[in-house]
């Protein structure tokens, strides 16, 4: 795995892991009673992005270490996943 791959790889697993975390803990404007006119009441009141980004950072890294591991080690090759996948012609 090259540089640009493996940046790559964390963008991906760093961009999903962040739609994981975004809504936990999320307090709406319905929930604490303070609904900003013109919005609607499922609106984030306190979303705290910068640290829920923090958080997804660190997940993130853990994730991508032990996809890299796996992926630089060859204990799971393209092959070994063509091979799970394949569909066997059944005469149809």
């Amino acid at each position: 795995m090259g540089i640009t791959s493996g940046l790559v790889l964390f963008a991906v697993i760093w961009f999903l892991t962040f739609l994981i975390v975004i809504p936990v803990r999320l307090q709406t404007q319905g929930e604490a009673g303070d609904v900003v006119p013109g919005t609607h009441a499922g609106s984030p009141h306190s979303h705290n992005l910068k640290r829920k980004a923090w958080i997804t950072t660190g997940i993130a890294a853990v994730i991508w270490g032990i996809v890299a591991a796996i992926i630089l080690t060859g204990m799971i090759t393209v092959d070994d996943i063509a091979r799970w996948t394949r569909f066997e012609n059944r005469g149809g």
